[in-house]
């Protein structure tokens, strides 16, 4: 089920703000999803961030490769938002932002952008440095050693100028778990979450770093 919704407001519009418990199977996520920014383009719903958890699953982007999938030990989703194959699961909180892009411009890169700024963000509120790389989509950090890793993945969708899918942050998933594939077809970098670094936060304190973060980045005021 929903915890009870609550709404941000952006430019003087309202962004629904919802946060969902359990673990949501994907279909579902990608119907909603679909349903969501239709009624979105044609005015008759809010536009709205959702927080959620999958069961442990694969989905692949547009620019997938099969070579990438190692080990298809969960479930495989084919899906429209951009990227290669990535790993969701209990313990990454992923964020689906359903906006409308016409009130920046249609700015696809602008807010590809955003939403890089979000997390950095978002993971400052834990004193973690996260960063972009040229060439490597999500955000990265670096080990003490000198390797990066990465922490949280972006992969978007634009329909009729209203985006969906999102974000991913890894809170504490099984990391394991990414070797059945080749995240982003990067295989020179590993991945790490929060838990790996040290910081046994929960997901209801990433929840509300990245609800103040999303407030900054995107110019809400609660």
């Amino acid at each position: 089920m929903d915890a009870p919704a609550s709404s941000l407001q952006i430019a003087n519009r309202p962004i629904e703000w919802s946060v969902r418990d359990g673990l949501l199977p994907y279909p579902d996520a990608v119907a909603f999803m679909e349903a969501r920014a239709a009624a979105i383009a044609e005015g008759t719903a809010s536009e709205m961030v959702w927080l959620v958890e999958h069961p442990p699953i694969y989905t692949a982007g547009t620019s997938a490769h099969e070579k990438d999938l190692i080990d298809a030990r969960f479930p495989v989703f084919q899906t429209g938002r951009g990227g290669q194959f990535t790993y969701h699961g209990p313990g990454q909180r992923v964020g689906y932002v359903m906006l409308n892009l016409h009130h920046n411009g249609g700015d696809v890169r602008g807010f590809v952008h955003d939403l890089e700024e979000w997390l950095i963000r978002s993971l400052a509120s834990f004193n973690v440095k996260g960063e972009r790389r040229a060439g490597r989509v999500g955000i990265w950090v670096v080990r003490p050693d000198g390797g990066e890793d990465k922490i949280a993945a972006i992969g978007v969708r634009v329909r009729r100028w209203v985006t969906y899918h999102g974000v991913s942050l890894n809170v504490d998933p099984d990391l394991s778990h990414f070797g059945g594939i080749v995240p982003c077809g990067i295989r020179e970098h590993g991945v790490t979450s929060l838990a790996s670094l040290g910081l046994p936060v929960t997901m209801a304190d990433v929840d509300v770093a990245m609800r103040t973060a999303f407030a900054e980045v995107f110019g809400a005021t609660a």
